[in-house]
């Protein structure tokens, strides 16, 4: 079955064209600079510091979690920390074993390769990659047939920093390479009030305490997504509010793009409706769900799920996704046990 386009939601934490330059100017350079997920930076800190004390590149790194919360970020933080140049590629770009021996001949003792979403890499590249991460060499094939013969290049010491949100999809062999592995939560809504504070500095706009409040509340734990908040509040200010962003303004802006009180757009909320009104609050399956939204099963498990389940709207279970209590109290709805509900 093929599902009809959808429009860009606001609140997909997926990056989008409008984000890069201005994430760029947003972007920490420094651990120090860095707001929230302290255990990941405590534990970052202790990695850099070993590593300069020996003398050595960093050990191959690992960042998995929910899309918009920094991973890029982080790897650029560590090549700043380090003193190091970084190469950014994607799993999907490297499509031949050829492409990734072109990066990593290239590379300079200590630098550090950044691969985001490391787990689409090809099977053929990850045989490549792995000598690289464990003894720093290249294998190298010439020839075809009976002559062929296969050469072994050194490598300078580099650092690999891979970057993923689907962790059960990289490879048992490929996970192991990575010496140090860390999850990347959604920030707390005290984290997330700062990094919008600093946005609001950054882009030089007018904002009240409440207006900023209101919008690191929306912004779904993800500084991306409440940076592109930021954006569009920050236009609505400036042409009905006289530029300054305050909590009533934030509030107009943000429901007349759809975004509610706890971040939720209209994708969301199909979602949930689908499950509790369709499907009597579930058990659905992944599948069902995505049939009855017109949306990819992809989109909805690493973009939709992942927030619905932190906010404990939604339960996974073997027989598929249930609509918890929240859920229906949320969207004006009476929550029975046997799944039966009506408008409040």
């Amino acid at each position: 079955m093929t599902t009809e386009p959808t429009k860009p939601r606001l609140v997909n934490p997926e990056p989008q064209p409008e984000d890069g330059k201005l994430d760029q100017s947003i972007r920490p350079q420094k651990l120090k600079d860095l707001i929230g997920q302290e255990r990941v930076k405590e534990n970052l800190s202790i990695l850099i510091a070993a590593a300069k004390q020996r003398g050595e590149a960093l050990d191959h790194v690992l960042f998995y979690g929910p899309p918009g919360l920094g991973k890029t970020t982080l790897a650029h933080v560590l090549a700043n920390e380090m003193g190091v140049n970084i190469k950014i590629t994607a799993g999907p770009a490297i499509e031949r074993a050829g492409d990734l021996a072109a990066i990593l001949t290239n590379l300079r003792a200590g630098d550090i390769l950044f691969i985001d979403e490391v787990h689409r890499l090809g099977r053929v590249v990850e045989e490549v990659l792995y000598p690289a991460m464990e003894d720093f060499a290249l294998d190298i094939v010439i020839g075809k047939g009976p002559s062929a013969r296969s050469i072994r290049l050194k490598l300078p010491r580099f650092s690999v920093i891979g970057a993923t949100t689907r962790m059960a999809l990289l490879t048992a062999p490929l996970r192991a390479r990575f010496g140090a592995v860390y999850h990347l939560d959604y920030y707390e809504p005290e984290a997330m009030r700062q990094i919008v504070q600093r946005a609001v500095g950054v882009f030089a706009a007018k904002a009240e305490t409440e207006g900023i409040e209101e919008i690191a509340r929306r912004g779904r734990g993800t500084p991306r997504v409440a940076l592109r908040l930021l954006r569009r509040v920050r236009d609505y200010a400036q042409v009905r509010a006289n530029g300054v962003i305050t909590r009533t303004v934030a509030q107009q802006a943000l429901d007349l793009l759809n975004v509610d009180r706890l971040g939720l757009d209209e994708m969301d909320v199909r979602v949930l409706k689908t499950i509790i009104e369709k499907y009597r609050g579930g058990p659905v399956g992944l599948s069902t769900i995505a049939a009855s939204v017109s949306e990819e099963q992809d989109t909805i498990m690493d973009v939709v799920e992942p927030y619905l389940l932190q906010l404990g709207f939604l339960e996974r279970t073997s027989q598929g996704r249930v609509a918890t209590k929240l859920a229906y109290e949320h969207l004006g709805l009476t929550y029975v046990e046997n799944g039966q509900q009506r408008l409040l």
